[in-house]
């Protein structure tokens, strides 16, 4: 028998991997509970003699079905790693979706579905959810966010379908359900799938009080110059041991109607060439989304500027004013030592104070508040 999540997770306590947690631990608890809640389950729904009672009764009101569990909580503090536990001992009885992929696909085959159908409606998103779930009872959502209008008025919908066939999610997020599409256009069509969510799911807060994967770095030079093959490959080491050698995944950003595209993302980090972020117009207020999304924000290949770059480094300023009070973490190259990337004087005054950000936000002192 695979062992259960809780196992695991003492596991990697003796091992040294993890640090106690009480908050952890109290939320692994209430995963292994589902683990063997779960397993109870699948034992009921899979003998013969009850699957056609299932056939007649798709809600499984004759089978208790458990609860689902919604984990939020700020970046680093465990959420993804103790949904994986769970994944890891639940072997092949799971799906598990990034949610930001889970939605793409979920568009991509209600386009197919709608040209060859003409129609919309529960029907489609049912089919939709068999293709995706192949006949899996248990989805793990990570990252959960509704970013935009087009998410949110499916959402209920598909939401309600899983539910409505005895499909257990364990989901992650950074906000709590009432907190999902804040300010979002149309807001109150999105109000019944938050009612949802609360209804179905246990809430957990996990509020531990370290980054840990930023601590990975605490002690790291998080400013490498020269820029060249090495300097990338240290850059690469950071996003490894940052997101656990995740695949980057090319996602985007909603700010004010338009599309920030950022290039590289997995578990909070996101990773960007200089020229993507500071020589295409982009304003604070992009920014300061990137800045609000991201734990920390791995930047290659900064250039020196001479005054002809003056745009280039105005962008510059206000995107380390955008980490810095957000306290986000920035890792980089550069052409060069931060007091002489700018060349110019016209923003001579503005550029030193960037300069003392920056050379703060390269001490363990910065990183570790975080960690």
């Amino acid at each position: 028998m695979k062992p259960s999540p809780l196992e695991n997770y003492n596991l990697l306590l003796k091992e040294g991997s993890l640090l106690p947690d009480s908050r952890q631990l109290k939320l692994m608890k209430l995963i292994d509970s589902l683990f063997y809640q779960f397993k109870a389950y699948l034992e009921k729904i899979e003998r013969p003699w009850l699957k056609k009672l299932f056939f007649l009764n798709s809600s499984f009101d004759s089978v208790e079905i458990p609860k689902s569990v919604y984990i939020y909580g700020g970046v680093g503090v465990g959420k993804t790693m103790i949904m994986d536990l769970f994944v890891k001992s639940m072997k092949d009885k799971v799906a598990r979706f990034h949610f930001q992929e889970l939605m793409r696909d979920v568009h991509i085959h209600l386009h197919n579905l709608r040209e060859e159908d003409g129609r919309f409606g529960d029907k489609l998103i049912s089919k939709v959810i068999e293709s995706l779930t192949k006949g899996k009872k248990v989805i793990c959502l990570d990252e959960l966010e509704i970013r935009d209008i087009a998410d949110a008025m499916i959402a209920g919908s598909l939401f309600k379908n899983i539910f409505d066939r005895g499909i257990v999610i364990v989901a992650t997020s950074n906000r709590h359900p009432n907190d999902l599409y804040k300010d979002g256009l149309q807001r109150e069509k999105f109000l019944p799938f938050i009612k949802l969510i609360s209804s179905k799911t246990d809430i957990f807060l996990l509020d531990a009080k370290r980054d840990y994967r930023l601590g990975r770095i605490i002690g790291d030079t998080v400013y490498v110059t020269p820029y060249d093959s090495n300097a990338k490959a240290l850059l690469d080491s950071f996003w490894d041991r940052l997101t656990d050698s995740a695949e980057p995944k090319k996602d985007f950003l909603s700010v004010n109607g338009r599309k920030i595209i950022i290039p590289a993302t997995a578990h909070k980090v996101a990773r960007f060439d200089f020229l993507d972020l500071c020589d295409k117009p982009l304003g604070s207020s992009d920014y300061f989304a990137i800045a609000e999304q991201f734990s920390a924000v791995i930047v290659d290949g900064i250039p020196k500027l001479g005054p002809e770059k003056r745009d280039i480094a105005r962008r510059f300023v206000v995107l380390i004013d955008a980490l810095y009070e957000n306290r986000t973490i920035l890792i980089c190259s550069g052409d060069t030592q931060p007091e002489e990337i700018y060349e110019g004087d016209d923003w001579k005054f503005e550029f030193q104070r960037t300069v003392s950000r920056l050379m703060e936000m390269q001490a363990s002192d910065y990183i570790g508040k975080f960690s």
